[in-house]
């Protein structure tokens, strides 16, 4: 906190946080060079909040394997978040992904205000229930060809790689950050059935459980939208390597998807169906999608 002298009077200049329920994020992927680390730190700094619930693959211990290098960034994400449980009493729940399913070893246990488990029952303000789960359990490759799925994963790192070096030349040629990974996934019909499908089985669950709706990640692709006739809610957290999406819960009970960025600060998101046709993303000043 900064304190200014004016006329002899002392104020604080210290931000004011805004009050929420409830937030949701996925697919941070500590330990990868893609990582938003710093940016989600920004983005949970500007917020109080009574639950955070991070909805898997927050560690990908899958690249630490590979030999990826653990960031600074990566070591003062933890240190906040553990500071969060201890001042500001929030309660943490850390849900299973596939990234991190180390964590299966030891779940379900509480240490404190954190919980290590598989999924989470979130009593909406709104008079929902949603079910909060990762979701690669509906993703077959996932589940069942693991080998398969971590080489996918190498391929998906490499395609990073070089969309930092295809958008470091375009911003050189003054244009728009473009997205080849969302551009890939929005092009190849297989994978827009296969989002398709994954909803479909996902809300199918939440429904045989007796849940209103469904919070899942694992897709790296935000979206909020109601399945089977308006009847439930299908939601998406989107992730912290590309997209910087979370789902928000506000103390009277709306629940949004939210985008960041460190120079537009939030911005509401549009449902993820409109985002399936392209990888391009509105132009931001300052962007930074350092190599």
């Amino acid at each position: 906190m900064e304190e200014t002298s004016i006329q002899g009077e002392t104020k604080s200049t210290e931000t004011r946080k805004i009050e929420v329920e409830s937030i949701l994020i996925s697919d941070l992927h500590l330990g990868t060079k893609d990582s938003k680390a710093l940016e989600c730190n920004q983005f949970l700094n500007m917020y109080q909040f009574r639950k955070l619930i991070l909805v898997g693959d927050i560690i990908d211990a899958w690249a630490l394997k590979r030999g990826a290098a653990w960031q600074p960034a990566h070591t003062r994400f933890v240190r906040s978040l553990l500071k969060k449980i201890e001042k500001e009493v929030c309660e943490v729940y850390y849900l299973r992904g596939n990234h991190d399913d180390i964590a299966a070893h030891i779940m379900p246990i509480a240490l404190g205000c954190l919980h290590i488990q598989q999924e989470y029952a979130l009593e909406g303000k709104d008079g929902r229930r949603y079910l909060c789960i990762h979701g690669d359990g509906f993703d077959s490759i996932s589940t069942n060809h693991r080998c398969v799925a971590e080489l996918g994963s190498a391929c998906y790192d490499a395609l990073l790689w070089l969309n930092r070096l295809y958008n470091r030349y375009r911003r050189w040629r003054g244009l728009d950050y473009y997205s080849l990974s969302q551009a890939v996934k929005g092009k190849v019909k297989k994978a827009v059935q296969f989002f398709d499908a994954y909803e479909k089985q996902l809300t199918a669950l939440a429904s045989r459980r007796g849940f209103d709706g469904i919070i899942a990640g694992h897709i790296h692709h935000p979206a909020d939208h109601m399945i089977g006739n308006g009847r439930f809610r299908y939601l998406n957290c989107g992730d912290w390597v590309e997209t910087m999406s979370a789902v928000i819960e506000h103390t009277d009970g709306r629940i949004e998807i939210v985008g960041f960025h460190p120079s537009l600060g939030v911005f509401p998101l549009k449902s993820g169906k409109e985002k399936r046709v392209s990888g391009r993303r509105p132009a931001m000043p300052g962007q930074n999608n350092s190599i």
